[in-house]
C-alpha cells in the first residue's frame, strides 16, 4: 500500500464546500432579518417567533442534525398561511404591510427547513437581500452601514460558496475526488483572506460610483412604523395631566453648528411653536399662517412678528447656522431667538403670529436648512420702566378658562411687592423656581385641575407644568404671556464643531409682553432639572462624529452636496498645484542661486576646484563600479580556493572556459547542454580536453566534489594548451 493512501472515512473538499455552504447561507438570512428587526420596524411577536426559528435552525447546523419539511408539507402550509394572511391582516395587525412581512417572513422560513433543490438557495439569498434593502428605506441611522457591511461580507462568501458548488455539481466523471489534508481549516482559510478584500474593493467603488451619482433617500415606509410612545421629545401641544411616566430618550433629534463657533460658547434656545390658547389642561397654537415668498436667492427673509425690541436693546449680533434634523415628524422649522432669514431646498413656508416657521412643502420634510437670526438681551432697567399698559389685540394672551381660584390669589400674593409688570413677572419665575421640584414622574390619577393640584398638592413636575403655571398667574395679573416649546441647547461636540441636541432637550419656557420691549423670554423651570454637561468620552465624540457624516454625506447626499464635493475638489486641487508650483519655483531659484555661488568660487581658485572635481569624479566612478568590483574580488577569490564553495566555483570556472572557447571559435547556445556542446566540438584534441573539464564540472556543480572542483584550473590550462 502506498504511504499516501487516505483514509476513506476523511472528509474531501465537496464535503467542506457543503458544509461551510449551508453555514454561510445560514448567516446570510440571519443578518438580512437582524438589519431589518434592528430598524424596529417589526413587532415583537414575528421577531420573537422568527428569532427562535433561526435558533433552532443554528443549532441543527452545529448538531448536524438535519431536520426537512417535506415537499407535500410545505404545500399544505403554503395554502394554509393564505387564510392566516386575511386574518392576520383583517383581525390582527390590520395593516397590509405589516401582514405582507409576515407572509414573507412564513415563506423565508419554511423555504430554510426544506432545502432541497438549488433554486431554494437562490430562494433564500434573494430574501435576506430583500430584508436589507427594506431596512435601508426603514432607517436613516448610522448603524445600517455597519449591519450592511457585515451582510455584504457573508454575501461575499455564500456566493463564493455557491458558485464553488455548482461547479463541482458540474463534473459527473472524475477518476478520483480530490482529497485534501484538514479541508475544512483550508477552505476556511481561504475564505477568511478573499472575502474581506473583495468587500473592502465592493465598498471603495460603491462609494465612488455613489458620490458621482448622487441619489434622493427618505423613509419611504415611515408611515407605517409605531410612534406611540410617549416621550419627552417635540409637540406642538401640551397636555397636562396624563398617567404615566415620561420616557426620557437619548435619541439625537438634530446637530446644529454656528458659524465661527469653536468652544461652544452659546447656551440658546432653539424655538419651534408658540403656544397661545389654554383649555385648562391643554394649551394650543390658534394662530393663522401667512405663506413667505423666497427671495432671489431662494432665501426667506423672516420679519419678526413684534420689532418693538430693534431698537431698546443693548445687546444684538447676528449669528448663522446650520440645522441638520432627524425625523421628528413636524414640519415646523426650530430657530434661534428673532430669526431674520432661512435658506434650504423648500419651496414653499409659511409664519404665524407667534413668530413660529412651517414648512408646506410635502415632497421635501424638514432636514436640513441654514438660518440667520438676532438674539437680543433686553435692559432690565428699560424693562422696570415699561409702562404697566396692555396695547389692542392683545386680548388672544390674556384669556383663561375658569381655574381654581386659589391660582390668582397666589399670583397676587407673590407679586405684592413688585410695582412693574417685569418685576411681577420676575417674581413670579423666582418663586416657581424656588419653591417646587421637578420630577418626570406623573401623578398616578387624573386631577380635577391640573395646575391646582400641582401648585398646591403635588409641588413637583416637569417643564410644561411650570411654564403653564407662569404663563397662566401672568395673564391673572394682566400681563400678556404665552407658552413656547422648543429645544435647549445640548452637548458640543468640539470633533465636529455641532451642538448635539436629544429628545430629551425637549423644553417649554414663557414669553411675556412689555410695551416698547416686546416678547421677553422666561423659564421658570428650576435649573437643578437641567441637564448638567458631564462631558462625553472620546469614543462617544467619535461616534457622533461618525453618525454625522453619515447623516450629512450619505442619507442627505443630493445636487447640492456633489456641487459642494466637486467645487472642494477642484479649489483644493487647485492650491495644491500651485503649493506644487511654487516649491518648483523655490527649488529653482535655489539651485541657480547655488550654481552661480560655485561659479564665482570657481573662478576665484580653478586648480583648487579641477582638483576637487577630479576627485569626487574619481570616488563616484569608484562607487557606481562597486559592484562590479566586488563580483570580480568574490570570483577571484572562489577561484583560487574552489574548497570553500565548489559549486560557485565551477561555474565560474565553467564560464571562463567557454569564453576561452568562444575565443576558438566555439561558441555554446542556450539551448545546448554542456555534453551537447561537447559533441558539437569536432577537433578531437581539443574535444578531449572539453569532455574532461566539462565531467569535472558537473561532479563538482552537482556533486559536492572538492577534488573535482580543485582540478578546474589544471583541466582549463590544458585545454589551452591544446591549441597553441
Amino acid at each position: 500500500m502506498s504511504s499516501t493512501a487516505i483514509n476513506p472515512g476523511q472528509p474531501t473538499m465537496p464535503k467542506a464546500i457543503e458544509r461551510y455552504f449551508n453555514v454561510a447561507l445560514y448567516l446570510l438570512v440571519l443578518t438580512g432579518f437582524g438589519t431589518l428587526a434592528s430598524t424596529g420596524g417589526l413587532d415583537l411577536p414575528a421577531v420573537v417567533l422568527v428569532g427562535l426559528a433561526l435558533l433552532l435552525r443554528g443549532y441543527q447546523l452545529v448538531t448536524q442534525h438535519e431536520w426537512k419539511i417535506p415537499d407535500r408539507w410545505t404545500t399544505y402550509l403554503t395554502v394554509l398561511y393564505v387564510f392566516l394572511y386575511c386574518g392576520d391582516y383583517f383581525l390582527v395587525s390590520g395593516s397590509f404591510l405589516a401582514a405582507t412581512v409576515h407572509l414573507v417572513l412564513f415563506g423565508m422560513l419554511v423555504r430554510l427547513f426544506s432545502l432541497q433543490r438549488t433554486r431554494d438557495h437562490y430562494t433564500l439569498a434573494i430574501l435576506s437581500f430583500l430584508m436589507v434593502l427594506a431596512a435601508a428605506v426603514l432607517t436613516v441611522d448610522s448603524v445600517f452601514l455597519f449591519s450592511f457591511a457585515g451582510f455584504l461580507l457573508v454575501a461575499v462568501i455564500t456566493f463564493v460558496l455557491m458558485e464553488m458548488r455548482h461547479s463541482l455539481a458540474e463534473e459527473h466523471a472524475r477518476a478520483q475526488e480530490p482529497r485534501i489534508a484538514s479541508p475544512y481549516g483550508r477552505m476556511a482559510y481561504v475564505l477568511l483572506a478573499t472575502a474581506p478584500l473583495l468587500v473592502l474593493l465592493i465598498m471603495a467603488g460603491s462609494f465612488l460610483i455613489f458620490f458621482l451619482l448622487p441619489r434622493v433617500s427618505s423613509r419611504y415606509l415611515s408611515a407605517y412604523t409605531s410612534t406611540n410612545d410617549l416621550s419627552t421629545g417635540f409637540t406642538d401641544r401640551v397636555q397636562l395631566g396624563r398617567i404615566g411616566q415620561i420616557q426620557q430618550s437619548s435619541a439625537v433629534v438634530m446637530h446644529i453648528e454656528i458659524q465661527n463657533d469653536l468652544q461652544g460658547a452659546y447656551d440658546l434656545k432653539w424655538r419651534g411653536v408658540a403656544l397661545n390658547r389654554f383649555d385648562g389642561k391643554m394649551w394650543s397654537n390658534a394662530f393663522d399662517q401667512k405663506a413667505v415668498r423666497p427671495g432671489l436667492d431662494g432665501s426667506y427673509r423672516l420679519a419678526p412678528a413684534v420689532d418693538e425690541a430693534a431698537s431698546r436693546t443693548v445687546s444684538r449680533r447676528a449669528i448663522h447656522y446650520r440645522v441638520l434634523m432627524e425625523p421628528l415628524g413636524t414640519n415646523v422649522f426650530f430657530l434661534a431667538e428673532r430669526p431674520t432669514m432661512l435658506s434650504g431646498n423648500y419651496r414653499q413656508l409659511s409664519t404665524d403670529a407667534g413668530g413660529a416657521v412651517y414648512n408646506l412643502d410635502t415632497e421635501h420634510p424638514v432636514n436640513r436648512y441654514e438660518a440667520e437670526s438676532e438674539p437680543i438681551e433686553p435692559d432690565e432697567d428699560e424693562l422696570r420702566l415699561a409702562p404697566n399698559t396692555v396695547p389692542g389685540g392683545m386680548d388672544e394672551y390674556l384669556r383663561l378658562p375658569p381655574l381654581d381660584i386659589r391660582i390668582s390669589k397666589l399670583a397676587e400674593e407673590i407679586t405684592a411687592s413688585a410695582p412693574s409688570n417685569y418685576e411681577k413677572a420676575a417674581a413670579v419665575e423666582r418663586y416657581l423656581r424656588t419653591s417646587f421640584g421637578y420630577t418626570l414622574e406623573l401623578p398616578r390619577h387624573i386631577p380635577e385641575d391640573p395646575l391646582a393640584y400641582f401648585l398646591f398638592e403635588r409641588k413637583k413636575g416637569h417643564c410644561e407644568y411650570f411654564a403653564s403655571s407662569m404663563a397662566v398667574m401672568l395673564r391673572s395679573l394682566g400681563i400678556p404671556a404665552r407658552m413656547v416649546t422648543g429645544f435647549r441647547t445640548g452637548e458640543f461636540n468640539d470633533l465636529t464643531g455641532q451642538y448635539v441636541v436629544r429628545a430629551s432637550n425637549a423644553h417649554s419656557w414663557v414669553e411675556a409682553y412689555f410695551p416698547g420691549n416686546g416678547w421677553v423670554s422666561f423659564d421658570p423651570t428650576p435649573a437643578a432639572s437641567l441637564p448638567t454637561r458631564s462631558g462625553w468620552s472620546r469614543m462617544q465624540l467619535y461616534a457622533d462624529a461618525a453618525a454625522s457624516f453619515w447623516r450629512e454625506w450619505i442619507i442627505n447626499y443630493d445636487a447640492a452636496h456633489q456641487r459642494s464635493l466637486g467645487s472642494d475638489a477642484a479649489s483644493n486641487s487647485r492650491h495644491l498645484l500651485d503649493e506644487i508650483r511654487r516649491w518648483v519655483e523655490r527649488q529653482h531659484q535655489a539651485l541657480l542661486r547655488s550654481a552661480r555661488s560655485a561659479q564665482q568660487r570657481i573662478t576665484r581658485s580653478p586648480v583648487q576646484w579641477m582638483g576637487g572635481a577630479f576627485a569626487a569624479t574619481t570616488v563616484l566612478i569608484f562607487l557606481i563600479n562597486l559592484g562590479a568590483i566586488l563580483r570580480a574580488l568574490r570570483a577571484r577569490t572562489l577561484r583560487a580556493h574552489p574548497d570553500r564553495a565548489p559549486r560557485e566555483s565551477a561555474a565560474l570556472w565553467y564560464q571562463q572556459m567557454l569564453r576561452r572557447m568562444a575565443r576558438l571559435g566555439w561558441r555554446k547556445s542556450p539551448s545546448q547542454t554542456p555534453r551537447d556542446f561537447v559533441a558539437a566540438i569536432q577537433e578531437p584534441g581539443l574535444q578531449q580536453g572539453v569532455a574532461a573539464f566539462t565531467r569535472a564540472y558537473e561532479s563538482a556543480r552537482f556533486g559536492q566534489s572538492v577534488e573535482d572542483a580543485q582540478a578546474l584550473p589544471e583541466l582549463l590550462e590544458e585545454i589551452r594548451a591544446a591549441k597553441r
